[in-house]
């Protein structure tokens, strides 16, 4: 894979390692990806539910 890359602690990376490992990852990198995949798709979500919130807010339906 090309493109942008963050540095780990070596600590962390092997601590990413096992786990990537023992959920059946194929590497590092997969496990991480997935995570920030999930991670990103939830904070849209949350923003989600904040736009949702201030609309209802303005209609009237909650205070």
């Amino acid at each position: 894979m090309f493109g942008p890359k963050v540095k780990l602690s070596p600590d962390l990376y092997e601590r990413l390692k096992k786990t990537a490992s023992i959920a059946g990852y194929s590497s590092v990198d997969e496990f991480v990806i997935h995570i920030l995949e999930q991670a990103a798709a939830d904070s849209e979500q949350v923003e989600s539910e904040e736009e949702v919130r201030k609309r209802l807010q303005g209609l009237g339906y909650i205070e």
